[in-house]
């Protein structure tokens, strides 16, 4: 039988994919999975999509990113409302909303987390963190 020694170094940060961490104070984070064999960052993958290794370490994003893509969705809501892909600083695309108006959203733009969460969607909200400045629009 094998016994982990206590001397051993940890071979990568962050915690398994299938272990449960403590919650901490700091719930409003976005939390992804980077393979331990190519370093590719997903997000809610059971396998990594470049390599197909199945030892994925999770670790918490710092909410910054870019607007690659913005809809317009007039399903299914009183009000229109805007569909955002946002790739993360990490290197992993998310699907969420951009607070604001939904034609004032635009690709480029940058975006910080603003609720890990909406509670109607279930999706991640983001603001924008500086205003563009678009004279013809």
């Amino acid at each position: 039988m094998y016994h982990h020694s206590g001397t051993a170094v940890q071979q990568a940060s962050g915690a398994p994919a299938g272990v449960l961490e403590p919650r901490s104070a700091d719930t409003e984070a976005i939390v992804f999975q980077r393979c331990t064999w190519c370093g590719t960052a997903t997000y809610h993958r059971l396998l990594c999509p470049v390599c197909r290794g199945s030892e994925l370490r999770t670790q918490r994003s710092e909410g910054i990113g870019t607007v690659r893509h913005s809809s317009v969705v007039h399903r299914n809501t009183p009000a229109a409302r805007n569909v955002s892909l946002i790739e993360m600083a990490e290197g992993f695309v998310v699907r969420g909303r951009v607070m604001g108006p939904p034609i004032g959203i635009h690709s480029g733009d940058r975006v910080r987390l603003s609720t890990a969460k909406d509670p109607v969607r279930g999706e991640p909200v983001f603001q924008l963190l500086d205003e563009p400045y678009r004279a013809w629009t």
